[in-house]
């Protein structure tokens, strides 16, 4: 039994012309093997994806769970950042 399943997918000609130029070079055998690689990358993309999605949320928990913070408001707070973060000008 093979651990192959074809599939027919449609394309734009730029894109089906791209891949036929590839192969034509010698870079591929055929346009299967330019797919298979193009979804092997688009599985690492999506999965590094899950990680940092995952990292946020994580991230977004522990403040949560942290309880309130010191400011009352977001302009107490970029007041609090400009004061402690912000270079001062020299009085001349």
């Amino acid at each position: 039994m093979s651990t192959v399943e074809k599939i027919s997918i449609a394309l734009p000609r730029k894109m089906a012309a791209s891949l036929k130029k590839v192969v034509k070079a010698g870079s591929y055998s055929s346009t299967s093997e330019i797919i298979r690689e193009a979804l092997r990358d688009w599985e690492v993309k999506q999965e590094e994806r899950r990680a940092v999605i995952e990292k946020y949320r994580k991230l977004v928990q522990d403040g949560i769970e942290s309880g309130p913070g010191r400011f009352n408001s977001m302009d107490e707070l970029i007041s609090e950042a400009k004061r402690t973060h912000m270079p001062r000008k020299k009085m001349a």
